[in-house]
């Protein structure tokens, strides 16, 4: 089996954020709200101070393809395109009810020039952004449906999960049609890999949470 890298982006530290607390505004997103769209201005970058937003493109018929990976708390997000000064391309949804800090570009290129460790983070951030969009490529490109789907569990396992003795539960509860569109398959697709995983004990359902009740048979199928 190759090797799996569950890598999180670099969030903020505590001080990183209070500096951008003290120059930005506080915003509310309700679960499900559009936070920017394809074809808006780029003149904002965001700190996400709770909640979880999913990064998506439209298809030619209508459908929700995500891209990259969730975005969490502690992240900064919409900064490629507002320091490129671009149209953006993507949607921002609202997987949750969202809390931000947002800060207009030019705030923001000011804090970066007095405080140069805030552009060093926002580097390291946007390499790893790189690394993993090459990743996800690599992945739609090698690997079938199921090895997709339990390295995304497993990822996100690693990044939202809550360790409990009966294994780890995932914090974000999405539909199964949200986590077609995060592997590149169908919503029936998912449905019957979860049930597969659910039958040989990887995973268990708690409510609507989905429990990682053993990692190692889970991570068998990425291959």
């Amino acid at each position: 089996m190759e090797t799996i890298q569950l890598e999180a982006d670099p969030v903020l530290s505590e001080l990183e954020k209070m500096i951008i607390r003290e120059a930005g505004s506080t915003v509310h997103y309700p679960k499900g709200q559009v936070i920017f769209a394809a074809g808006d201005i780029s003149d904002r970058v965001l700190l996400i101070e709770s909640g979880w937003v999913k990064i998506f493109r439209l298809s030619a018929d209508g459908k929700r393809v995500t891209v990259g990976r969730m975005r969490s708390p502690g992240e900064m997000m919409a900064l490629a395109e507002t320091l490129l000064e671009v149209e953006r391309t993507c949607f921002a949804g609202a997987i949750s009810d969202v809390t931000m800090v947002v800060l207009r570009k030019t705030q923001f290129e000011e804090l970066m020039a007095k405080h140069p460790f805030l552009g060093i983070k926002v580097s390291k951030l946007l390499a790893v952004r790189m690394r993993e969009a090459e990743g996800i490529i690599h992945e739609m490109v090698c690997w079938q449906a199921p090895g997709r789907l339990a390295l995304m569990l497993m990822k996100m396992g690693d990044r939202c999960g809550k360790e409990t003795k009966n294994g780890i539960i995932l914090d974000v509860q999405l539909t199964h049609e949200e986590i077609a569109s995060m592997v590149g398959t169908s919503r029936q697709t998912v449905t019957s890999l979860l049930n597969t995983f659910k039958q040989e004990k990887s995973i268990a359902y708690e409510g609507r949470a989905i429990r990682i009740v053993d990692p190692d048979k889970l991570g068998k199928w990425v291959v």
